[in-house]
């Protein structure tokens, strides 16, 4: 095999540039060869006919960066300015502008472009390029953009040290500030690869993070998932190894049960990229970190910013999405409560179903499946129901609640959330039952192939046992930290504590991911109530459910006895070992408990500490924090306060996650406030808490919810397996046949 590589690659060679000396040397070294070939193939194979298109505002170094590239790639280099424009106008690019004006001068500039070609080059474009349509179209037909993403303040600096004083569309009146923040929606428009700058970074630096991006670009094999319950040391095929983003998406839980992890483990930032997004908004943040998570082959840049607009853009209430404010002290609340069904779920939610229809097959139609403790339930319900009509012809979904285990605005939100293509159904059993509902369902491959081959539909998940369920919420985690930086709070690189109300650990896991990500979060501090069967786990090692039942109570989105995103983080500080991981939850299944190993504990406990609360805690600290502060707090923030005023050591800020807004939580929340008179109906009690202009305000999106449809009715069903698997096939039958 060797031989045959060597003589086809001594033709290439021969055509370039070696000598027959040369290559006789060469060929009487075949360690050396190699070495050689093997260098020059991956230059030139990352180009090949196709150019890398550095775009970019003026100042970003695309002239310097583009020679450094075009060095190590051993290919022509292109400038615009100097090679293309100042040579077809006789003129320096500045004489241009200055005898024909802006618009004529981008018309111009342009027609330039359109005339041009090349192959197999690194071509530097003008920061003005981008703003003429036909000509950059022209350009990304030849090659892969690369958008040099410079903090605008960076930019700033560089320019007035450079004595830049004019460029394309200054004018009195107009900063050069106002210029750079117009190009931006260009520059977004075009790029398939972004490359975050910072301030300081070197060309020579960049250069290399160009061509680690085009490598990733071009080479989709390296960012594969595989099962919890396979990984390094367990079970492992062919086909487990080649899962795509998009794959584990539309098929959510692992055909061994297990569920789904990046196989080389989530990207890293480096402390300058973070810093980069200090000045960016919460879209732009999102948009820049969930790049680096999903590969562009599964979802293009574009298709991601769409995505990513029409989630946040107009369905929160609050313009800063998830705003971070100081509550008492060093403790800073997360709301996560200003989406349109009024909790930390819609982060997820909203941008969820959109992933979801452009990821799976148009040929057939699919049946999203979900569990809900209470607050996934309504959000994603709306989520689904927000999709485009032909999106909706395809893709329906269930939600199963237990009955009488959430509260009863929870309950009105959801049967009020119910549309054309989203049901809820009730199920006289708790949140536990539900969930492993739904895993046994997946697993059964009888009844799957059943719904595939009868009703061509196939099944899929909402939970966050889906993958795409936890990368928004690893965004909210990276953008509070920096909303401090922003607020001079403190330094970038001081670290925080985080303190989040956990039932299921995916909120929690999403933070864990954040720190692996280069986020400065000290210690995740795992906050109970009373079904407090994590907070034990992490104190001892050992998860035991032998003679546990679900408690119910006011905080009822962690009234959760078994955390199915705690399998990902097991298997995370086992190094992968999916075979350690089935023995444990095989243990569990068949035995009700286990124990960690001595050594899993201690690496488990030096990013996790976990306390609980009882229900008069959680009460006493809403009343404490009312009458201190004006403000409101929601049962789980509650629970969340309570055991963050008990384990924090005051040594740096903790953010506390406000997940879901008090409004929710009506009756509880009156009873905490000792207000003797509490009508039942849920629209009364709403419009009983605005009376006290409390903080924040009463989620008026919630009230219109309630207020469309007070009265609806909704489906009930026993907690049998058997009739769960019933009524999912009438509802296939009712809407896609």
């Amino acid at each position: 095999m060797f031989h045959v590589v060597q003589y086809q690659s001594l033709r290439l060679i021969t055509q370039t540039s070696l000598s027959g000396r040369c290559l006789k040397l060469l060929l009487s070294r075949p360690v050396v060869f190699a070495q050689i070939w093997k260098s020059w193939f991956s230059s030139h194979s990352l180009v090949g006919n196709k150019n890398i298109i550095l775009m970019g505002p003026p100042g970003a170094g695309k002239t310097t960066v583009g020679r450094i590239v075009g060095q190590k790639l051993d290919c022509p280099v292109v400038d615009i300015d100097d090679d293309v424009l100042e040579t077809t106008w006789n003129m320096s690019v500045s004489e241009k502008l200055q005898d024909v004006g802006n618009e004529q001068f981008l018309e111009e500039e342009g027609k330039a472009l359109l005339k041009f070609s090349a192959s197999g080059s690194v071509i530097s474009l003008t920061g003005s390029n981008p703003m003429h349509s036909a000509g950059m179209q022209h350009m990304k037909k030849t090659g892969i953009v690369v958008y040099l993403d410079v903090p605008t303040t960076v930019i700033l600096n560089r320019l007035k040290s450079m004595k830049v004083e004019r460029i394309v569309g200054l004018s009195p009146g107009i900063s050069l500030k106002d210029i750079l923040k117009f190009r931006k929606q260009f520059y977004k428009r075009w790029y398939d690869i972004r490359v975050l700058c910072g301030g300081d970074i070197a060309a020579e630096v960049v250069a290399e993070k160009v061509l680690d991006a085009v490598k990733r670009y071009q080479n989709s094999e390296l960012e594969t998932f595989i099962s919890t319950r396979s990984g390094r040391f367990g079970r492992s095929t062919e086909k487990d190894s080649h899962k795509y983003f998009s794959d584990v998406v539309t098929e959510s839980l692992a055909p061994d049960g297990g569920l789904f992890v990046p196989e080389r483990g989530l990207p890293k930032f480096t402390a300058e990229e973070w810093q980069s997004l200090i000045e960016a908004t919460y879209i732009e943040r999102a948009q820049v970190i969930l790049e680096r998570c999903i590969h562009p082959a599964d979802i293009p840049a574009s298709k991601l910013a769409e995505i990513i607009g029409t989630a946040y853009g107009e369905n929160f209430t609050c313009s800063k999405i998830a705003p971070v404010r100081h509550l008492a002290g060093n403790q800073f609340l997360l709301e996560l409560f200003h989406g349109p069904t009024a909790s930390f779920k819609d982060f997820a939610l909203q941008m969820v179903p959109h992933i979801f229809a452009y990821c799976i097959p148009r040929s057939c139609n699919y049946l999203v499946l979900v569990a809900t403790s209470g607050d996934t339930g309504s959000a994603v319900l709306d989520g689904f129901s927000r999709l485009h009509d032909t999106d909706k012809q395809r893709i329906a979904v269930i939600n199963f609640f237990p009955e009488d285990g959430v509260s009863p605005i929870q309950k009105s939100q959801m049967i009020c959330c119910q549309k054309e293509n989203a049901w809820s159904v009730g199920v006289k059993s708790d949140f536990d039952f539900c969930q492993t509902a739904i895993k046994q369902i997946f697993t059964n491959s009888d009844y799957t192939g059943f719904l595939t081959v009868e009703y061509g539909t196939a099944l899929a998940a909402a939970n966050s046992i889906n993958w795409a369920r936890l990368l928004p919420q690893i965004v909210y985690h990276a953008s509070a930290y920096l909303d401090l930086v922003h607020q001079d709070i403190i330094p970038f690189g001081s670290p925080v504590d985080v303190c989040i109300p956990t039932g299921n650990f995916g909120n929690i896991l999403a933070a864990l991911y954040a720190k692996m990500m280069g986020i400065p979060i000290r210690k995740c501090i795992c906050a109970s109530n009373e079904n407090n069967v994590l907070t034990n786990f992490i104190r001892t090692g050992g998860y035991d459910l032998r003679g546990r039942k679900l408690i119910r109570t006011f905080s009822p989105a962690v009234d959760i006895l078994k955390s199915s995103n705690l399998e990902r983080y097991l298997h995370l500080i086992a190094n992968e070992d999916g075979q350690l991981v089935t023995q444990l939850y095989n243990q569990l299944e068949n035995q009700g408990h286990f124990q960690l190993r001595k050594d899993l504990l201690e690496k488990l406990q030096q990013d996790l500490v976990a306390g609980w609360c009882s229900e008069e805690d959680c009460l006493a600290a809403i009343h404490s924090v009312y009458s201190t502060t004006g403000y409101i707090l929601d049962t789980h923030t509650a629970v969340a306060k309570v055991v963050a005023d008990r384990l924090q050591d005051r040594t740096c800020p903790i953010i506390i996650s406000s997940t879901a807004h008090y409004s929710k939580f009506a009756p509880a929340i009156l009873r905490a406030l000792r207000i003797a008179e509490i009508n039942q109906n849920p629209v009364s009690q709403l419009h009983l808490l605005s009376s006290y202009s409390p903080l924040p305000p009463v989620h008026w999106g919630l009230l219109e919810t309630l207020k469309k449809r007070e009265i609806e009715d909704h489906q009930v069903c026993a907690a049998d397996m058997s009739m769960l698997m019933s009524r999912i096939e009438t509802l296939i039958q009712n809407h896609f046949m």
